[in-house]
Parts: structure tokens; C-alpha cells; sequence
């Protein structure tokens, strides 16, 4: 049901003004449970109160020739004692008679195995008889968001990302000075220091680094010291000698030594004690360790490469990490972006992870409606590229067809929503506040251009301007 966008703006496409959902009506075909106290018996009476023209099949039959005779929207279908066999007619008989037409199938015990066949198979939902009016009237506004949702073109694929896990994913000005500091290190065997915040992408960084640079044939060994003990992580990065401690009943190899001939990344590493601190930067200097209950100096031949999401210069001043280790790390300083700050960035990215996540889960995704955007775009994403790659993967799951809409989202960003608060009357806005919404969501994928929205909304600019301050936005 969501309609295709009309152009396209900088690569993005541009969505034609859309109405407000809340007055939208949906036109639902109910089969079985017509008359007598059937499973669907308050169905009728809460037609006119949810906005549904409803029509009734007693049987496949007449259900099959009303399917053959108009577009619905919505059709209800009780399963009866074959409700795998029956799900799968329904879902076949849709997609021959209205590929956009959305099933809700009901059932008397809905088990776990139906749930994961009608996920399977791309059923809107699947409801337990008797029919309760709030699952209904979830399920339509569902239907309502979808019929208004406006299909935007995925950015194609950028053919320099690997399309593995770790990809750098980018164009923004903020990206580009880290790519050119990347490109710069890269070469050499430089100790490098990244900074950002919790999902920004460090790894990713290290990672890409050590992929073009001179060690790039040895191994990556990736160590997250905030997740390790700290009784443990001593051993875990320098090893230990049989009989060192307690449960120590064979001499282990540490991420040091793993690492050799290729690159140690550290992350977190401002989690380490003070008296950790002291072996790592000795470690740095004088590029040997000791193992924990051995006396002998072992060459280490390792690119070290580290990270933390926390103030450094604020734990130094507060006693907290050593001055010296700080200066060692930081030959190279590399600050990532916040998500937030990274602009288009979130298209390219939401892109990339749609392919990834649709390829894996056997899905060919090729949209994203522009009120999903919207949601995307309004979100804090405090946890950055990490939290979006989640969002995106959960919605990869989700999706039925080729376009992520706001249905797919997490419930927490759905009622993100930007624009105008609701001041309603009988559940149902007013045209004004429909209307100032409507001009917030089109500022809002404009990026506050009035221009551009005047010209998505076939409006003067001059206009747009009295209605911005009519309605205060």
C-alpha cells in the first residue's frame, strides 16, 4: 500500500504531500462469524467508531468473488481446525487479487507455530478469538500509516563499503576528515588513539586501519578491557606461566603474543587500573612483556591500537590515567563523529544496513517510506551507529515486503514522532492540526529548507511562512 515517491533531491527522494492518517477509512472484508454469536459478533457495531466500511463474507466462496470484485484494504479471516493450510490460501489468494491488501488472521488458541508462519508469510497480525476492539484498532492504525506512508529509493550501494560486518559507511565533511587521517596513518606503524562515543564505529576504525596497512597479513586481536576483570585482564593480555595462580595448570599465551606481527586493539581502555596502566605503557615503550608469574622478557613486534569513549584529559587531571600512557597512544588522534552529527550519513548508512540485513534474512529491500525516515531522522541515537544497525536489522526481520515502514520500527521511535501535539476531538484530529503536522513532517524531511517545502507541499513559500507562524513552528 505504500505509494512510490514522484523525484528525486540530491540523490534522496521527495515524497509528494500526504494527508494525515487519522481520517483515513479502511475497507475491511470480515469472513465468517456474520450472524448469531460468531467469533466476529462485535465486528459491526464497532465499524462506525474505527472508521471501517465493512462487508461480510459468510464463506471462501463469496469471499473469493468480493476479493475478484474491489481493492480492500483489510481482510479479518477466521482459520478454522486447518489454520496452516488455510493461512497459506489466504496469503496466496491476496497476493493474486491485490498485492497491497493486508490479512489479519484470527484464531481461537493461536499457537507459537502460527505466529511464526504468519510472520513467515507476511500477515499483518494474527488475533486471538474473541476479537478485542484494541487489537483491531492497533491493527488498523497500522493499515492507516502503511496506506499514507509514501515509498522513497534506497541510496544505491556505495561500491567502496565492504559488504561484511565492518564497513565504513559515509560522506559527510565530518567523515571525510577522518578517512583523510585514516589514509594518512594507515601506512605507517604509528600507535593511534581513537575517541568517540559508545557506537560511533572504533573498531570499525581499527579494523579498517589495520586492513591497509603494513601488518595487514598478521592477525587483528581485538580486547574490550571494560569487559574483562580486572583481576583477569592481566593474564588475558600478557599471559601467565603454569602454576602463577591459583587454577593456572598450564602456561597461556596472551592477546600481546596473539598479536604479534599484526595489530592489538584496546578498547576501552581507560578502564584499566593505574597499576595496568603502568605495564602497558612498558609494554609500548619498550616493546616486551612479562607473563604473570614469569621473570623473562618477551620482544613483542605488535601495532597497538586503542580506544575509549570517556574524557581522557578529564582522567588525567582527576588522577584517574596515567599522563605518560596517554602521550604514548596518542601519536595519532582520531575523533569520531556522533551519529547525530553525520547528516545524510543516516540514509547511507540505514541503506547498507537494509542490504546487509535483507541479504541475511533472505529479503530484497528496496525502500524506506518517508514517515520511517522521518521517525529515523528525529531519533537522539544516543548509542550512534551501533543502535541504528539494531533498528535496522529488527526492521530487516519484520518486513514483509521491499519497503521498511514506520510499522517496522521499535515502538520507542514510533512515538518519537515530530511535529505538532495532538490536541483531538474524538480520537480524530482537526484539519488545522492535521494540517500543521503535516507541515512539520515536510520541515522536518526538508531539514527546515522552506523553500524545498513549500515546493513538496504546492504551496508560495510566502504562504508557508504565515502558516509557520499560525501554527508555531
Amino acid at each position: 500500500m505504500t505509494r512510490p515517491a514522484q523525484s528525486t533531491t540530491n540523490g534522496l527522494a521527495t515524497p509528494p504531500a500526504r494527508p494525515a492518517t487519522g481520517g483515513v477509512r479502511v475497507r475491511v472484508l470480515a469472513v465468517g462469524g456474520e450472524s448469531g454469536p460468531g467469533p466476529l459478533q462485535s465486528l459491526r457495531q464497532w465499524a462506525t467508531d474505527l472508521g471501517i466500511d465493512l462487508e461480510w463474507a459468510a464463506d471462501l466462496p463469496r469471499a473469493t468473488r468480493l476479493l475478484a470484485g474491489g481493492q480492500w484494504d483489510l481482510v479479518l479471516a477466521v482459520l478454522g481446525d486447518r489454520s496452516d493450510e488455510e493461512l497459506t490460501w489466504w496469503v496466496d489468494a491476496l497476493r493474486a487479487a491485490h498485492g497491497g491488501t493486508r490479512l489479519i488472521a484470527l484464531a481461537d488458541r493461536p499457537s507459537m507455530g502460527l505466529a511464526l508462519r504468519a510472520e513467515k508469510l507476511g500477515v499483518l497480525d494474527v488475533l486471538a478469538l474473541p476479537l478485542k476492539r484494541e487489537a483491531l484498532a492497533n491493527a488498523l492504525a497500522r493499515v492507516r500509516s502503511a496506506a499514507t506512508e509514501v515509498a522513497l529509493p534506497l541510496p544505491p550501494a556505495d561500491a567502496d563499503a565492504d559488504a561484511g560486518h565492518y564497513a565504513l559507511v559515509g560522506q559527510s565533511p565530518a567523515m571525510l576528515e577522518v578517512y583523510k587521517l585514516m589514509a594518512r596513518v594507515a601506512s605507517s606503524t604509528a600507535t593511534v588513539l581513537i575517541l568517540g562515543e559508545s557506537g560511533t564505529g572504533k573498531e570499525v576504525v581499527a579494523r579498517t586501519i589495520h586492513q591497509h596497512g603494513p601488518a595487514s597479513a598478521g592477525p587483528f586481536v581485538a580486547v574490550n578491557c571494560a569487559a574483562i576483570p580486572e583481576n583477569l585482564l592481566e593474564s588475558e593480555l600478557f599471559g601467565h606461566e603454569k602454576g602463577a595462580f591459583t587454577g593456572a595448570v598450564a602456561r597461556k599465551i596472551g592477546r600481546f603474543e596473539q598479536a604479534g606481527g599484526g595489530t592489538l586493539f584496546l578498547d576501552e581502555i581507560a578502564d584499566m587500573s593505574l597499576a595496568l596502566q603502568a605495564k602497558i605503557l612498558r609494554a609500548v615503550q619498550e616493546r616486551e612483556i612479562e607473563r604473570v608469574g614469569g621473570g623473562e622478557s618477551i620482544p613483542v613486534t605488535v601495532r597497538l591500537i586503542a580506544a575509549t569513549n570517556r574524557d581522557l584529559q578529564d582522567a588525567i587531571t582527576q588522577g584517574r590515567f596515567r599522563e605518560d600512557l596517554y602521550y604514548r597512544l596518542a601519536v595519532v588522534t582520531i575523533q569520531l563523529p556522533r551519529l547525530g552529527d553525520r547528516g545524510d550519513d543516516l540514509v547511507l548508512l540505514i541503506g547498507h544496513f537494509a542490504r546487509q540485513f535483507g541479504a541475511r534474512y533472505g529479503k530484497r529491500i528496496e525502500a524506506l517510506s518517508d514517515r520511517a525516515l522521518e521517525l529515523l531522522r528525529h531519533h537522539q541515537w544516543v548509542g550512534n551507529v551501533r543502535e541504528l544497525r539494531n533498528v535496522i536489522e529488527r526492521a530487516a526481520i519484520v518486513v514483509s515486503d521491499g519497503t521498511l515502514r514506520s510499522e517496522h520500527l521499535p515502538d520507542e521511535l514510533r512515538a518519537e514522532e515530530p511535529g505538532v501535539p495532538e490536541r483531538t476531538t474524538g480520537g480524530l484530529p482537526t484539519l488545522a492540526e492535521a494540517e500543521a503536522r503535516h507541515i512539520a513532517r515536510v520541515l522536518s524531511h526538508t531539514g527546515g529548507q522552506i523553500g524545498a517545502a513549500a515546493e513538496v507541499l504546492g504551496i508560495h513559500r510566502n504562504t508557508l511562512t504565515r502558516k509557520m507562524k499560525e501554527y508555531g513552528l
